[in-house]
């Protein structure tokens, strides 16, 4: 019987069982959106991503086991590496993907894949009631992106590995991802963070790129530099280089396959 094949890349890393997981579909045709949720929620990874060929490029749609989504970093960096690995795109060539989020490209250079993203500016807002409470830890700045994302910084490094939040509150808030930032104080990195989503189906994300659409422009006006490496902080940990290219923001993240397979429905 042959079916639809699915492979899996950690993204953000080199090294396997690192990183953030996603599965890529490569279709030849569209399918629906049902179909692509019900392969998605199958999977169970915080993302699946479907490419579909679409005149000189793809299109390019994500999932995470409960939802679609409209900016995922890891995931389009799996389709990118994939497309290249399995023959799909030549060595060299710049992947083109139509998406939710517009147009965006991945190009290969050093060992890295860059991702010409949107920047995603954080806007100051109030603390939301109960957020202290559900992250279980003290607050400093509170901002908010276009994605729905809070952005909260905290006073340390320490405070934000150390962070054990309450998912179930953290649900109920009207936010559809909190970031949980501090500077770094491990030597090589800049800045580092955590991602939790509850609300699309993803209590933790390992490694988020969508994030760092925001996490660039922030730090950049603090720390004062253009060009910056941020680790986040989960308990698989991932590494994201960030270059401010107002009104872009280019995410550079490595890849490696961990498995291929073939869904059978």
């Amino acid at each position: 019987m042959s079916g639809q094949a699915v492979i899996q890349v950690d993204a953000f890393t080199a090294a396997p069982f690192r990183g953030n997981p996603a599965a890529v579909c490569v279709l030849s045709a569209a399918r629906s959106t049902e179909w692509m949720q019900s392969v998605a929620s199958e999977m169970n990874l915080a993302e699946t991503a479907f490419v579909t060929p679409r005149g000189a490029g793809f299109d390019l749609r994500w999932f995470t086991p409960s939802t679609e989504v409209d900016l995922c970093g890891h995931a389009t960096i799996a389709a990118a590496h994939v497309l290249w690995e399995e023959g799909h795109l030549a060595p060299g060539a710049v992947a083109r993907f139509d998406t939710r989020s517009g147009v965006l490209t991945a190009a290969g250079a050093d060992g890295w894949i860059w991702l010409d993203f949107p920047s995603k500016p954080v806007l100051p807002v109030p603390p939301l009631d109960g957020l202290g409470a559900a992250l279980r830890a003290e607050i400093g700045f509170t901002g908010q992106n276009d994605l729905g994302y809070l952005i909260v910084e905290v006073g340390s490094e320490r405070a934000v590995r150390e962070l054990r939040p309450d998912l179930a509150r953290l649900e109920s808030l009207p936010a559809r991802g909190v970031v949980v930032t501090s500077r770094a104080e491990t030597r090589g990195y800049d800045f580092v963070s955590r991602f939790f989503a509850p609300a699309l189906g993803v209590p933790e994300d390992p490694v988020t790129g969508s994030a760092h659409c925001s996490l660039a422009p922030y730090w950049a006006e603090r720390l004062g530099q253009s060009e910056m490496t941020g680790f986040q902080a989960s308990a698989r940990g991932g590494i994201v280089r960030v270059r401010l290219a107002a009104p872009r923001v280019h995410l550079g993240g490595q890849a490696v396959t961990v498995l291929r397979g073939e869904l059978l429905v």
